[in-house]
């Protein structure tokens, strides 16, 4: 496997928790109960997998390889851009569950920025995968690919950390709201 590889298979994986995310926050503004176990697992899949592990590799690795060809720059900055802007929908979602939990009615607020989440992985994902289209035909060696993809997959607490989220996807899979 190469670099570009692992990072398009984060990307199915994120592909899956944008469906959940969707769905979640359809079926909340229906006014289906969703347990808070399942809100509170969405958003550590969202912190732990799409931000700590995904993002950082594309942040700490995959772009300053890139870049380092005086290539593709402008894009690069766009995504950067964009990854805060995540962030900051992330802890939206974060902020209004928390006061939802304590009583307060943040139902809409949670079921809006969870709405906003879905539609960015969508448009996110879309043009990072045409950037690693051209990152792979274009830039990136063999030889950098195997390096970086060893590097993603040189520290086993990560690993396992990876197989965990992807096991918290699916369970929110198949949750009953999630499946209707």
């Amino acid at each position: 496997m190469s670099a570009t590889n692992q990072l398009r298979a984060d990307h199915d994986q994120v592909r899956r928790l944008e469906k959940i995310v969707s769905k979640c926050a359809d079926e909340l503004y229906k006014g289906t109960k969703i347990p808070f176990s399942d809100l509170t697992k969405i958003t550590i899949v969202i912190s732990e997998f799409v931000d700590s592990i995904h993002h950082s590799r594309e942040e700490d690795s995959y772009f300053p390889c890139v870049a380092s060809y005086d290539t593709l720059k402008e894009e690069i900055r766009k995504f950067m851009i964009e990854h805060e802007f995540g962030r900051n929908i992330a802890r939206q979602i974060s902020h209004h569950l928390k006061r939802w939990k304590n009583g307060e009615d943040a139902q809409e607020p949670v079921s809006r920025y969870l709405r906003t989440y879905a539609i960015f992985l969508n448009d996110h994902l879309n043009k990072e995968n045409k950037f690693f289209d051209d990152a792979e035909a274009n830039v990136l060696s063999k030889e950098e690919e195997i390096e970086m993809y060893e590097q993603y997959r040189s520290v086993f607490a990560i690993v396992k950390k990876v197989e965990e989220l992807i096991a918290e996807i699916d369970y929110l899979e198949n949750q009953s709201w999630a499946r209707n």
